[in-house]
């Protein structure tokens, strides 16, 4: 597989808590939850992030699907806390995760939280998220009425916030990747016979705006885009459209710039093989 892959960070001055892990037979794309609220951990966002990549790509070869896979690697990363952190704090770290990954006869996949996976086979398009845009819609709306760097729309982020991990990880709620291995039962999965997948794009939201939050491309012509011109290109669009409505009074969102990240793994064969 021909793999492209691009990630930045939304501000410059701030770590970016999106995070790629690339392999023969695995490419990973994490999102990291932002914090607007105290965590009960010294590590932050990023840190987590990355050891959780890091983990699901030292136990791809050890678990025979990809729940157990991120499973295996949840604890792993729960362990590395080591008694600094306390886990069961309802803000402690989060991430939205999507995994693909190719076996002997087969390429499995996997969506928890709200990154996106495209998948393009010789019979369509199939795009999977696991979106949670009504879990705390009533505290969205009402921060989308402000303007980014307003002080209330900051205050009424939190209120936001704190509604949002009141729903997080319980029946009825969302899911995420957090220190309880028990939310790979809620996650998305999936399995294709190899030769029927073409090609994969796998995004974090802050990459799938373009389609998601400005409406400027389908998911198939951010494929092609990406598939095209490269991932780093989707990324430009996406920031020379941020610097566009700076205020979020166009397109109403919580961060003029979110971290972004897009990975294509092509499956294609070329004409000469």
């Amino acid at each position: 597989m021909r793999v492209l892959a691009a990630t930045e960070s939304g501000d410059p001055d701030r770590p970016n808590e999106d995070h790629i892990e690339i392999g023969a037979d695995i490419a990973i794309v994490i999102d990291g939850a932002t914090s607007r609220t105290e965590t009960g951990c010294i590590h932050g966002v990023s840190w987590y992030a990355a050891q959780l990549g890091s983990a699901v790509q030292n136990r791809q070869y050890a678990e025979d699907s990809l729940t157990s896979t991120l499973a295996r690697a949840i604890e792993d990363v729960a362990d590395l806390h080591g008694n600094t952190c306390d886990l069961d704090h309802p803000g402690t770290p989060s991430a939205a995760i999507t995994i693909l990954r190719r076996a002997d006869t087969s390429i499995q996949w996997l969506v928890i939280g709200d990154v996106t996976l495209t998948l393009e086979t010789d019979s369509g398009l199939n795009v999977v998220t696991d979106d949670h845009a009504h879990i705390a819609a009533q505290e969205q709306a009402e921060a989308d009425r402000y303007p980014i760097g307003d002080r209330r729309k900051s205050e009424a982020m939190l209120r936001m916030k704190k509604a949002e991990l009141a729903q997080r990880n319980v029946p009825g709620g969302f899911w995420v990747a957090t220190s309880d291995p028990a939310v790979v039962d809620h996650a998305l999965t999936g399995e294709l016979p190899t030769e029927e997948l073409r090609r994969a794009l796998l995004m974090s939201d802050g990459a799938a705006r373009l389609a998601d939050v400005f409406g400027l491309a389908t998911h198939a012509e951010l494929l092609e885009l990406v598939a095209w011109q490269g991932p780093q290109e989707a990324l430009r669009r996406v920031r020379e459209t941020e610097s566009k409505d700076p205020e979020g009074r166009q397109w109403p969102r919580n961060k003029r710039s979110d971290d972004a990240t897009a990975v294509l793994c092509d499956f294609r064969r070329k004409e000469s093989d």
